[in-house]
């Protein structure tokens, strides 16, 4: 494995591994889906989420024992950025929720959220959810050989402005692959031409938090769960990427698409930009 300014880079037997991982994260949030519902704890996501990781896909959650975190998933509702920690409260009719997923599988990591409804959502919600995807999908199609960082972010954050609304700065995606969160660091903001420029092999994650107001967010006591500070919902969509020697490689393709959030599609994404 080559380095370049301490970006790892990643081989085709590498890359590969790190999609074996990655699509066994995207499996279990498509088998979640039909378990999101008002009525149902976070608690009861997350033991679901773990007995499909260790026992169907024979992987380990990687999020358990992580800095002192105690659950698999992060189970983030409404106006929870981030980090939201599951618990015996119950999601409400109108809610949305962002599932968050970590699985190691032969030491390589997958890493991949997507949002879901409780229910039938606000008209609010469903822009705010629907346009963080569209910003996410805008900063992978930016993802290819010469563009750099700032390209990505600064196609995410043109995307959430359009629509009024804000992109959260603290929280960024990462590099990963035998390594959780490694080099580089991904914003969500920022400007063309600028930040590090992307080469093959390079694997990372693009993982846009989308307020519906202010960016402000605050850290709860219990020192994971992230809000924010106006109390205005949030929403988030994650995948990891992969830069490849003519653009991109999902490597967190959803299996099933979602509803009005379909899987992307390599070539017309490919197409696109």
């Amino acid at each position: 494995m080559l380095k370049h300014r301490q970006v790892p880079i990643r081989s085709a037997e590498e890359v590969a591994m790190a999609r074996h991982a990655g699509g066994l994260a995207a499996q279990v949030l498509r088998m979640i889906a039909e378990h999101v519902r008002p009525g149902v704890t976070t608690d009861e996501l997350d033991r679901l989420c773990h007995d499909h990781i260790v026992n169907v896909l024979g992987a380990i959650p990687a999020n358990i024992g992580y800095h002192g975190y105690e659950k698999m998933i992060c189970a983030s509702v409404n106006h929870v950025v981030c980090h939201g920690i599951p618990s015996g409260k119950r999601l409400h009719q109108g809610d949305i929720v962002n599932i968050d997923v970590a699985l190691i599988k032969d030491g390589w990591f997958g890493d991949c959220s997507r949002m879901y409804f409780a229910g039938e959502p606000s008209v609010l919600a469903r822009r705010l959810v629907r346009t963080t995807y569209e910003a996410m999908c805008a900063g992978i199609r930016t993802v290819k050989p010469g563009n750099t960082l700032g390209d990505v972010g600064h196609a995410i954050q043109t995307v959430a402005h359009r629509q009024g609304f804000s992109v959260v700065r603290e929280y960024c995606g990462h590099g990963i692959g035998d390594v959780y969160h490694d080099e580089p660091q991904v914003l969500h903001y920022g400007r063309p031409g600028e930040g590090l420029r992307l080469v093959p092999g390079m694997v990372f994650t693009i993982e846009p938090m989308i307020n519906a107001g202010k960016a402000a967010t605050s850290t709860l006591p219990d020192g994971w769960t992230v809000v924010t500070r106006d109390r205005s919902l949030s929403a988030q969509w994650e995948h990891m990427v992969a830069v490849t020697e003519t653009g991109f490689e999902v490597l967190t393709g959803w299996p099933d698409g979602y509803g009005d959030y379909p899987a992307i599609e390599q070539a017309e994404v490919l197409s696109d930009a």
